[in-house]
């Protein structure tokens, strides 16, 4: 069975982050997608909503999805007093569930072009596969000449090569453009606009209950 981590701040959780994942899910034969929410992302500025806010609504968007389901390692305490490193989670990972178990890393395009920056990137491909969902205005290719041929060394357009293999192949998805951001979302809130189009119904209820991301007075 070939399992997929998606990490994220989920500072909300939105339909850019479920519409794809469930698209890539029936493209690829996921069985199962687990959200990572991170603590300290290393390369976004810090959550607004608390973990436990944020973790609340993870759980209220993915209640009627089986096809979801929660890892919440990098807020353990052990891992929230410092960056979350995904390469880090992936060789934990790695280490409870063997060598010959099928793991995939869902990012989009935008993070596979900042990659350079991770801590490790270039052995992500040593714990698991990789699966890009596309993102508007971005490009596939990078000017990154190393990045450049790393992917074109792994890439794979075949997706029964991420069941055969536990890990290793970059894949491409045909995901849907979903042109929302969280950003976008908490700055429609901040300007009292509605975001109810733009997430779960269950999410943004939660939100207004919570007055999350309002100006504060």
């Amino acid at each position: 069975m070939l399992t997929a981590l998606l990490g994220g701040t989920f500072d909300p959780i939105h339909y850019g982050h479920l519409r794809p994942a469930i698209s890539l899910a029936s493209e690829v034969g996921l069985k199962q997608i687990s959200l990572l929410p991170n603590h300290i992302p290393p390369h976004k500025p810090q959550p607004e909503a608390s973990t436990e806010q944020r973790l609340a609504m993870l759980k209220l968007a993915i209640e009627d999805l089986p096809l979801f389901a929660l890892d919440v390692r990098e807020l353990l305490p052990k891992a929230s007093t410092r960056p979350s490193f995904t390469i880090e989670t992936l060789q934990a990972w790695r280490q409870e569930n063997g060598d010959s178990e099928g793991l995939a890393f869902i990012m989009g395009q935008d993070s596979l072009l900042s990659l350079p920056t991770w801590n490790k990137w270039q052995t992500l491909l040593d714990y698991c596969h990789l699966l890009i969902c596309r993102r508007p205005g971005y490009a596939k290719n990078t000017n990154n000449i190393e990045l450049q041929q790393w992917i074109e060394v792994h890439n794979t357009s075949n997706a029964q090569d991420l069941h055969d293999s536990p890990h290793g192949y970059i894949f491409f998805a045909h995901t849907p453009l979903e042109n929302i951001s969280a950003t976008e979302i908490r700055l429609n809130i901040n300007n009292q606009a509605s975001c109810e189009n733009l997430l779960p119904a269950k999410v943004w209820h939660y939100i207004q209950q919570q007055e999350l991301y309002c100006a504060k007075k």
